[in-house]
């Protein structure tokens, strides 16, 4: 939490909204990590704590949307904090009906109040009560096509035309409203120490209403409470892990006893996921680049009981310099992206990402994919796998690397994952945030086979 929202921090769950609402604008701060600072930090009980998230995340998933409903209604410049406060009440307004709109416009001109004068109390007071008065304008005043799904769905042009030109228009008008849900909470059963029966019925005792999901076996899904209060967490039974993230686990098709690198591994869902596949035996890497994210799965590893993890902080890139050629039997390579498939819960990802990102990303991605390669033994597998939904960093990654490695075969997906296989194309699947109310992910299956062929340069 910044200095400036603690300072600005009234005990009022709008207040506290707009402070987070004010530092993502400003200091391009992570909403999600924000917000569960403040939580923790005042203790807020659970009835504010969920209106402060649905304020929050629904604000800024909505923020295009609310600044064209405001605009007709604006005169004159605002101070970015007064703008910030327009579309924080609009939203209740517009979009929780739960909240009477008296209350909203009180609740609004008190902020006001307290953080400007009476001139700027006044302004908001009249702007809102004039769109009670009023309505919104219609999103059908706008002609084209591909504008309105943009202003409707509050994503940015660029990012509209590019996912319509990967997907089609349908595809991506489904992807795009999906992401302004709520996202559910998913835990992943730790199959190492309980079954999923067990866990279940120990967290339905304890009042928390959970069910199993019918893709992954071990997935299940919380629908009230805070999963890190619960026994279950506490104990290691289970951990946090968004649905779509538990694939590549499976698709690596670990054994017990096999030597598996994690090039990527922070905060450690997938390396612990693949040490209980792994049960516990054998060696297990997790590489990553920052010494504080690294001991987040030492944290993770830990409270799982998982014990054979050896942590290794250094750039994927160069994990060649310290391991030799052909060491291990199975690399996964969840490589940084765009991140544009977790919009659903860091919806400031939508308004801080553009398309120069993508040309920065793709060498990065193959050069993991390079060392990955050198350090996989023949007949092994090495799986690529993105948070993002962006064609280009993920087919156009994949089959680049293809190219320059002919002996790199595309794989089948295990026949485990059973009711998104029909979407898996030649060891390439892609999922979108519709697909199971998750994250957008892609996942990608390789395995190295007969002899490499060597370019005459090397």
């Amino acid at each position: 939490m910044t200095k400036k929202t603690e300072k600005i921090w009234t005990g009022n769950v709008r207040d506290a909204a707009l402070s987070i609402l004010m530092a993502v604008e400003k200091q391009q701060a992570y909403s999600n990590l924000l917000l569960h600072q403040t939580i923790e930090k005042y203790n807020i009980d659970p009835k504010d704590r969920a209106l402060l998230t649905e304020l929050t995340y629904g604000t800024l998933q909505y923020k295009m949307t609310l600044d064209y409903y405001l605009q007709p209604f604006i005169k004159g410049k605002l101070d970015d904090w007064v703008k910030q406060l327009l579309r924080l009440s609009l939203y209740q307004i517009h979009y929780l009906s739960r909240i009477p709109d008296h209350a909203a416009v009180n609740e609004a001109v008190e902020i006001a109040k307290r953080r400007g004068h009476k001139g700027i109390s006044g302004a908001v007071n009249g702007i809102l009560r004039s769109i009670l008065r009023e309505g919104v304008r219609s999103t059908e005043e706008i002609t084209d096509e591909m504008e309105r799904l943009s202003i409707e769905t509050s994503h940015p042009l660029w990012m509209v035309k590019r996912f319509v030109a990967e997907y089609g228009i349908e595809t991506t008008t489904k992807m795009l409203k999906e992401n302004n849900e709520p996202p559910v909470t998913t835990l992943r059963v730790n199959l190492f120490k309980r079954t999923v029966e067990q866990v279940l019925h120990l967290m339905t005792q304890e009042g928390f209403v959970v069910a199993q999901s019918d893709t992954i076996p071990e997935c299940i899904y919380l629908f009230n409470g805070q999963a890190a209060k619960t026994t279950a967490f506490q104990k290691g039974f289970v951990t946090i892990q968004d649905e779509s993230s538990m694939i590549p686990a499976y698709a690596l098709q670990v054994e017990p006893g096999m030597t598996v690198l994690d090039m990527c591994s922070a905060p450690g869902g997938k390396t612990t996921h693949i040490a209980e596949k792994m049960k516990n035996t054998g060696k297990l890497v997790a590489m990553d680049i920052h010494q504080h994210k690294l001991k987040l799965v030492k944290e993770n590893a830990e409270r799982l009981g998982f014990s054979f993890i050896e942590t290794v902080e250094m750039d994927g890139r160069k994990a060649s310099e310290i391991y030799p050629e052909q060491s291990f039997d199975r690399i996964l390579v969840d490589a940084p992206c765009s991140g544009l498939g977790v919009m659903k819960r860091k919806p400031d990802i939508k308004y801080t990402k553009n398309e120069k990102d993508f040309a920065s990303l793709k060498p990065i991605q193959l050069k993991l994919l390079e060392e990955a390669y050198k350090l996989l033994k023949q007949d092994g597998i090495l799986v690529y796998s993105t948070c993002t939904v962006d064609r280009e960093e993920n087919e156009g990654t994949a089959k680049l690397f293809l190219e320059a490695h002919p002996d790199m075969k595309l794989q089948d997906f295990p026949n485990v994952i059973t009711n998104i296989k029909e979407q898996e194309e030649d060891g390439m699947l892609q999922l979108f945030p519709q697909d199971l109310r998750s994250d957008g992910f892609f996942v990608s299956v390789f395995k190295k086979s007969g002899s490499a062929l060597v370019s005459p340069d090397k």
